[in-house]
């Protein structure tokens, strides 16, 4: 029985990120597999293109619009919360987003002190993490800042190097934090260790921006 819930979606959500981490476990559990024989993929074909067509029937979520009711309603502010303006399910860390890296950020503080997980999924050489996942993990992990600043702002520059290998299935701890102004460029730093080892560090620049432009649809010229 599906259910919806008069204070902004919030059941209907929280069923959302519930559906995404089994369809995230499925989507792990997948690569990892070496069946016997291809009858399970036959299987899982039949039944991911039934579900895809009803998915397909049903009416398209509008992010934009999304941001921009929740931005009016919180009087021009993007409000914080599960579900809030649609953020579960952007790229990289979405809670309702399939695709995205297993990513908890711990709660207030200056420093933003991320808790990630590479699974199986994201392998590249074997038993590493792929180096544009690692890079997408930090440009989420540094855009909590902007978050914690309250100031909307978009990556201008990202710079990874890679210290030593990114394991995967292993935790990985990620540490960022402003350094810096300047108008409206914001300098950011981060870190990732593993196993208390520094494993790669990343600079950002991100460039500020007014919310009201946040929140509109890029000019495709």
């Amino acid at each position: 029985m599906s259910t919806t819930s008069e204070d902004d979606g919030t059941l209907l959500e929280e069923a959302r990120v519930a559906a995404s981490d089994s369809l995230r476990d499925l989507l792990h559990a997948f690569v990892r597999a070496h069946p016997e024989n291809d009858a399970i993929y036959d299987e899982i074909g039949v039944r991911a293109e039934a579900l895809v067509e009803e998915l397909d029937a049903m009416p398209r979520r509008d992010r934009m619009a999304m941001m921009q009711a929740a931005r009016e309603k919180h009087g021009g502010t993007f409000p914080a919360g599960a579900g809030a303006a649609g953020f579960n399910d952007r790229a990289v860390a979405g809670l309702a987003n399939p695709g995205a890296v297993d990513i908890q950020v711990v709660p207030g503080g200056e420093e933003v002190v991320a808790h990630l997980f590479f699974r199986k999924g994201f392998e590249g050489p074997p038993g590493r993490t792929h180096g544009g996942i690692v890079a997408a993990a930090f440009d989420d992990v540094t855009g909590f800042i902007i978050g914690r600043i309250g100031q909307p702002a978009f990556t201008g520059e990202l710079t990874v190097r890679f210290v030593g290998p990114v394991p995967i299935e292993t935790p990985i701890e990620m540490r960022a934090r402003l350094d810096g102004q300047e108008r409206r460029k914001l300098f950011i730093s981060a870190e990732a260790t593993a196993d208390g080892e520094v494993v790669a560090t990343c600079k950002a620049i991100y460039i500020t921006i007014d919310p009201s432009i946040f929140a509109a649809a890029p000019d495709p010229r």
